[in-house]
């Protein structure tokens, strides 16, 4: 578990599988998330390969609370999606942070990245994580840049143009 001034980050339970299929709903989500789950199915085995993800490769995807409410307000984390975007990606931590739209604007995703990725540097012997954006989305690109995510190539998946990055540590 991680814990900002904020937020709490944990794994994800059994409990949080109807406001996962709910995430997949939101219309600022869609919008630049290909995949996401469409039915009930599909919200249970996203939730099971998140728990995968923690049982085999010791890192994954952290479901997101505000402190004050106790609202899911979503989910960050580290995954390897094996999404066949190349060598240069696959095989390395890929970063990901889907926020619902009523939180955006709030610097929710900033503050639960910033932990996150603090996790990772101390945790983790991976000297870099990779992530990808939807070139329209102008939002997720500042972020990531505030993360201190570069740029490196560019890539087509789901039938979108995508920019990948990278972070080096240190």
């Amino acid at each position: 578990m991680i814990s900002t001034d904020r937020l709490t980050l944990r794994p994800h339970r059994i409990e949080d599988l109807d406001a996962m299929f709910e995430l997949a709903t939101d219309p600022a989500v869609l919008q630049f998330i290909r995949g996401l789950p469409t039915s009930r199915e599909e919200a249970w085995h996203r939730l099971l390969r998140y728990a995968g993800h923690w049982s085999l490769l010791g890192f994954g995807m952290f479901a997101v609370f505000e402190r004050s409410s106790g609202a899911f307000i979503r989910e960050v984390g580290l995954a390897n999606f094996q999404r066949g975007l190349g060598a240069d990606f696959d095989g390395t931590p890929e970063a990901a942070w889907i926020f619902s739209g009523a939180s955006h604007g709030q610097g929710f995703a900033l503050e639960a990245m910033r932990a996150l990725l603090d996790w990772f540097d101390n945790e983790s012997p991976d000297e870099r994580c990779v992530c990808i954006i939807d070139v329209e989305n102008s939002g997720s690109i500042r972020l990531a840049s505030k993360l201190g995510f570069e740029q490196y190539g560019t890539a087509r998946y789901r039938d979108g143009d995508m920019k990948k990055y990278e972070r080096l540590r240190g």
